[in-house]
């Protein structure tokens, strides 16, 4: 009985091998296909992956965008090609399930790493549209300075005050930007006031000669004063021109230049640059100075003074009188 049992199972198991080396055998010319072609592909993607890499690099500046993009190529390709290779072979609920389970751990990740995820799509955003590039001076999120680096989830920027500021990408992709290199040139305006008793217009002649003489200065035909507003003690105007920015000698040495240029332009011209002028008016309705308001007060006080001493005086005569009469009267002893 046992003997019997024990032929069963193993008339089952060899049937069972059987067929499977039959169909391994029937299917040993697609799975030889399927390695070819898994090999294709993989051939395929490093070749794809050194093209993509020498045309990113002429696209992009940063090093790692080149590298992530590449990567994500090639492994691509890889990928559609082993995909291939199992369909071909028969396997395709397994590919299907594949398929499935990539998208759902996709979309665990992307919520999982969501900022992180966040910054690296703004970064290969920026590296495909340029806003700015390394070396660039840019303003964004109240930082200042000059761009050092651009990588895949920040940019550092080195500010004018010495400190290397991180910025998430995905703050300069949403916010607003300032590119100060990206034209070649930038305009200085400088502030300043003449006296109400000078004439604007003569000022603004003389501040446009002065400033175009500077030899940093370009673009001479735009170089403007304007009368910007009344002020308490002076006419207010405007001195505006361009210089090559980034280039020498510089925003800040530009504008020291033309501060001291107009200074003595306007000396030399006989033009003031008044201080402020403060006028002090003590009277309810207005129009008394404070010398005309001390010297109603002072005034005021004397004749309180006088109109005290007069009684006093008073007093003091009738005592006298009183103090004679005593003294004229004849003694009756």
């Amino acid at each position: 009985m046992e003997t019997l049992q024990l032929d069963t199972v193993w008339d089952l198991i060899s049937e069972k091998l059987q067929r499977w080396i039959e169909a391994s055998i029937k299917h040993l010319p697609n799975i030889a296909v399927a390695i070819i072609i898994a090999i294709a592909f993989g051939v395929l993607a490093k070749i794809a992956g050194n093209l993509s890499q020498r045309v990113l690099s002429r696209t992009f500046d940063s090093k790692q965008i080149v590298g992530l993009l590449t990567s994500i190529i090639r492994v691509a390709i890889a990928t559609a090609g082993v995909f291939i290779a199992l369909d071909f072979v028969g396997l395709r609920g397994t590919v299907t399930s594949l398929l499935a389970g990539a998208g759902i751990a996709g979309l665990a990740i992307g919520f999982a790493f969501q900022d992180i995820t966040e910054n690296l799509i703004a970064g290969i955003a920026m590296g495909i549209r340029k806003p700015f590039q390394i070396g660039d001076v840019i303003e964004a999120n109240g930082v200042f300075g000059n761009v050092e680096a651009i990588n895949l989830r920040n940019t550092h920027v080195m500010t004018f005050f010495g400190q290397r500021e991180i910025i998430p990408n995905k703050i300069l992709f949403r916010n607003i930007l300032t590119n100060y290199s990206v034209n070649g040139k930038r305009r200085i305006e400088v502030p300043v006031g003449i006296s109400y008793a000078d004439d604007p217009q003569q000022a603004a002649e003389v501040l446009t000669n002065a400033i175009n003489d500077l030899d940093f200065v370009i673009d001479k035909h735009d170089t403007g004063v304007w009368a910007e507003s009344f002020g308490d003690s002076s006419i207010n105007l405007l001195v505006w021109f361009w210089i090559d920015y980034p280039g020498e000698p510089g925003f800040m040495v530009a504008r020291h230049q033309a501060i001291v240029t107009i200074q003595r332009a306007l000396t030399e011209a006989d033009i003031l640059i008044p201080f402020p002028i403060r006028t002090l008016d003590f009277g309810a309705k207005g129009g008394e100075s404070l010398s005309a308001m001390l010297n109603q007060h002072a005034a005021r006080q004397q004749k309180q003074e006088r109109d005290t001493q007069k009684p006093a005086e008073a007093d003091k005569a009738a005592q006298r009188n009183q103090f004679q009469q005593k003294n004229s009267e004849p003694d009756e002893s």
